[in-house]
Parts: C-alpha cells; structure tokens; sequence
C-alpha cells in the first residue's frame, strides 16, 4: 500500500527529531509505541529519565504552529499510552513528555512540554 504524502512528511519528520534528539545525548528506547490507548513517537532515555517524545510538524506557524496542535484530547492519549507502556516496569523510572515542534524548517525541543 501506497503511502500518503502526508504521511511520507510525518516520517520525514520524526527522522529529524530523532536526530536531532540522538545529538543532544539521548538514545532510542522505542519508536512508534501503540497500544489500545494512542500512540507514542518517540521513547527516549535521557540519563536517569525516560522521554517520550511527541513529534508535531506544520508547514508554518499559521493557525498556532505545531506545538499548539495538541489538544487535551491528545494529551490525555499520550498521557494513556505512557501509563500502559510503563506497566512493563517493575520500578517505575522517572519520566517526562517532550514535544519536538517542527514548523516549516524550524525545530524546537520542548522539554516537560505535558504535565501528566
């Protein structure tokens, strides 16, 4: 099957954040991570924390930019597949959501971007 060019873009996307995010001193835990309850991008190890990582993209800040794309709605879903992702874990590490915001060719790192 055929991918959409939006979805093309996405991956694209989640590419540069992943690099991005791999030379600042982070390293891939997981990509991707479904479940019943939504999905997580990107799950990152930043020294004693695990990250998970929203990517958003916008071709440009019209209409708030990509960071202002997430709703509570997907908050809530982030937020959901974490909690299910974390049952893995005996002891529990301690975590963050951050929020990699692409707009046109502009990437910005939003650490602790959710309160969960």
């Amino acid at each position: 099957m055929a991918q959409t060019q939006k979805q093309i873009q996405g991956q694209a996307g989640e590419e540069a954040a992943l690099r991005y995010l791999l030379r600042n001193g982070l390293t891939l835990v997981n990509r991707n991570f479904r479940c019943k309850g939504g999905e997580i991008d990107l799950i990152m190890q930043d020294k004693d924390s695990l990250v998970f990582v929203e990517v958003r993209q916008r071709a440009d800040r019209m209409h708030g930019g990509a960071a202002a794309s997430i709703t509570p709605a997907k908050q809530r879903r982030l937020i959901n597949a974490a909690q299910f992702y974390l049952l893995r874990y005996r002891q529990v590490p301690a975590c963050r959501f951050d929020v990699i915001a692409i707009d046109g060719d502009e990437l910005e790192w939003l650490k602790n971007a959710i309160e969960a």
